[in-house]
């Protein structure tokens, strides 16, 4: 029987599903952690009502990782109307929550959903307790939940839980048993950095067999991220798990057209500035691949396949795979 490599990724919002999209055609065993400090929109009002984690980048994730993803988008994404009962939640939301006032458990919920769906991947919940993130800017403002962190019109200092938060234990033995940990794009401060403060976290990553990798954000995020480096974007993470963790970082330096650039000024936005010499004093390897597109609606993406090709070709040890 062959043996798979282990891939994990780590992530929330829309970019971690970028990834899964990609993966989940690999010959790899799949998981992926989602973050649940998601506290706006539906996902918020969700949440405050049946006192659980979130729903909706768990959603999302299930839609990137199904067989069948076309049609269980348009199910999954469907919104009632705002004026209906039901309040303009997505169906996908309210399946989540039904499963999970039935089991219990939101990671129960959660895999009962990936089976029922024929999904092979994993779907870990980063944490199965209620969480609220708070942000603290450079000025000293405490910003209290994740939806409110990006309006603060103010650098962002740190993330943080006002009381310690723990990573399930089955969450911390996929990470020290993995060959692969990818670290997802998306916003650093509210859907990767949430994960990592987590108890538990560091020391399994400490601890991991594999290599851990960085993709890192093609344009800089209003509000979070605006006017960061690749190097900025290491740095925040390296504070919260320390210097010796990521050992590859994967960007694009290609250049991309000034009109494309130009849209994304004009909304405080730019795109993200690769120093590869920095890069390479702070001891990590640097992949600059050909991985993002530009989409119908004139904005950069990070390209699914040709993501997962590159993520695929960074696992080690592959005489131990596939023999």
């Amino acid at each position: 029987m062959n043996k798979k490599p282990k891939v994990v990724v780590i992530g929330g919002g829309s970019g971690i599903s970028v990834v899964l999209r990609g993966l989940k055609y690999l010959p790899v065993e799949l998981t992926a952690i989602v973050s649940v400090a998601d506290d706006g929109g539906s996902s918020g009002a969700l949440r405050k009502e049946f006192d659980s984690p979130p729903p909706g980048d768990l959603r999302n994730v299930l839609i990137a990782l199904s067989d069948v993803e076309p049609i269980i988008e348009d199910v999954f994404q469907y919104r009632f109307k705002e004026e209906s009962s039901i309040g303009a939640h997505p169906l996908g939301n309210l399946l989540i929550m039904a499963m999970n006032e039935i089991t219990g458990n939101m990671g129960v919920a959660v895999d009962r959903l990936r089976k029922l769906f024929n999904i092979k991947a994993k779907i870990l919940p980063a944490t199965l307790e209620r969480v609220v993130l708070y942000g603290e800017t450079e000025s000293g403002e405490i910003v209290e939940g994740e939806s409110n962190i990006p309006l603060a019109q103010e650098r962002i200092k740190r993330v943080f839980y006002r009381n310690e938060r723990v990573a399930p234990e089955e969450n911390l033995k996929v990470l020290e048993e993995a060959d692969l940990i990818v670290f997802g794009i998306g916003s650093l401060y509210t859907s990767l950095i949430p994960n990592l403060l987590l108890k538990g976290v560091k020391e399994s990553l400490e601890k991991t067999k594999g290599k851990v990798v960085y993709v890192c954000n093609a344009m800089q995020q209003p509000g979070e991220t605006e006017g960061y480096s690749a190097v900025d974007h290491i740095e925040a993470i390296c504070e919260v798990i320390g210097d010796k963790i990521v050992k590859e970082i994967v960007v694009d330096t290609r250049e991309i057209p000034e009109e494309i650039l130009e849209r994304y000024r004009k909304q405080n936005s730019d795109k993200v500035v690769v120093d590869k010499h920095e890069l390479k004093k702070r001891g990590l390897k640097v992949r600059d691949r050909d991985i993002l597109e530009i989409d119908s609606k004139g904005m950069v993406r990070h390209h699914p396949y040709k993501l997962a090709a590159t993520l695929y070709s960074l696992i080690n040890n592959w005489e131990e795979f596939y023999v």
